[in-house]
């Protein structure tokens, strides 16, 4: 269960069934070709401390032209509670169609007054309801700010913000919103990478929870935007360690809920093979970098007294034994979005 005092709580760390777990051993190495069984959650107990996703971009330089406000414009539709029949001679937001019977609002053609939006605001959430709209997105951007507490007052609710803009949200039926929610997750990865020597690419990190002071830890961090999974790995690894590795697979994935600003936290861990030795940390974040002998590195007591922690070392040293086997990466394109996109999935797959 979530403490809000010491922070513990029971995540799910999910990974392939595997019916042992071998003692390491010198002479295997790494495979990832063999067959592997299905996906399972193993809840486990972990304590961990709260750590460190836009709907429309359109330039802030933008002017709203003619051919802006003919592209498949519809005066969109939504009600508030304020809103009486207003002037038909009113002018209406430029807006468009949603693919879910809503409206989506220009916001480089709102009125730079804040009288002016107030007003036609209302006249276009009472054009919107006539025509049966249902949800209206408007997205305000910086230097728009003190129009959204005009927004707020016709019943606007806030949805989600991002550097340079706040999204706000109005649901016209009389009936639950269907609208989504705002971006619930924050995703980040772990890097396993271990050497010919049978050694473990280690950090100890500058700030972290007073419990793991002096703990060697893998690299971990959070990826970008539009950021693969398997980039972001090696790229954590290359900005902490300046060590340069390739991808092998995602070898299990942790899902816990109420951490940094009560957001729900993925992190995927992934076996990378090394491609470089040198060290070169990153002396903003991390204190110290190195190569460690396995034997030493799943020793750390820490390890024994941290369940998940201990299941997941496990997991990597029997990825390196030859007797588990993840998920690689496999770019496929998609009918729905026709954009190629990354599947995980098994290899025995493709056997």
């Amino acid at each position: 269960m979530y403490s809000v005092n010491n922070r513990s709580l029971v995540s799910g760390l999910y990974c392939n069934c595997w019916s042992s777990i071998p003692i390491v051993s010198s002479t295997r190495k790494l495979n990832f070709s063999e067959l592997n069984r299905g996906i399972s959650c193993k809840p486990l107990l972990l304590t961990t401390t709260s750590g460190r996703q836009s709907l429309f971009h359109v330039s802030s330089n933008a002017i709203c032209k003619e051919d802006l406000i003919s592209k498949t414009i519809s005066k969109a539709s939504v009600v508030s509670p304020n809103v009486s029949s207003p002037s038909t001679n009113l002018g209406l937001l430029v807006a468009y169609d949603d693919e879910y019977g809503g409206v989506i609002i220009e916001p480089e053609c709102l009125p730079s007054s804040a009288n002016a939006f107030a007003s036609i605001l209302q006249a276009s959430l009472f054009d919107w309801t006539l025509k049966g709209k249902k949800g209206v997105w408007l997205k305000i951007l910086t230097e728009q700010a003190d129009l959204v507490p005009i927004a707020i007052k016709e019943g606007f609710s806030y949805h989600h913000a991002e550097p340079g803009y706040v999204v706000l949200t109005y649901w016209i039926p009389d009936e639950p919103c269907m609208l989504p929610e705002g971006p619930s997750h924050q995703i980040g990865v772990g890097a396993f990478v271990i050497n010919e020597r049978r050694e473990v690419l280690v950090v100890k990190e500058k700030q972290c929870p007073c419990r793991c002071i002096g703990l060697w830890k893998l690299p971990t961090g959070y990826i970008n935007k539009s950021e693969e999974l398997f980039a972001g790995a090696v790229r954590e690894v290359k900005e902490e360690t300046g060590v340069d590795t390739a991808f092998a697979e995602v070898i299990a994935f942790r899902h816990a809920h109420r951490l940094a600003f009560e957001k729900s936290d993925l992190l995927f861990l992934c076996m990378l093979k090394p491609l470089s030795s040198a060290i070169v940390i990153d002396e903003k974040e991390i204190q110290a970098a190195k190569w460690m002998p396995l034997k030493e590195f799943v020793a750390q007591p820490f390890f024994e007294e941290d369940h998940m922690l201990k299941m997941a070392i496990d997991i990597c040293v029997a990825t390196y034994e030859n007797s588990y086997h993840g998920f690689t990466a496999n770019q496929l394109i998609s009918k729905f979005d026709g954009q190629l996109s990354h599947l995980y999935y098994n290899e025995w797959m493709k056997r």
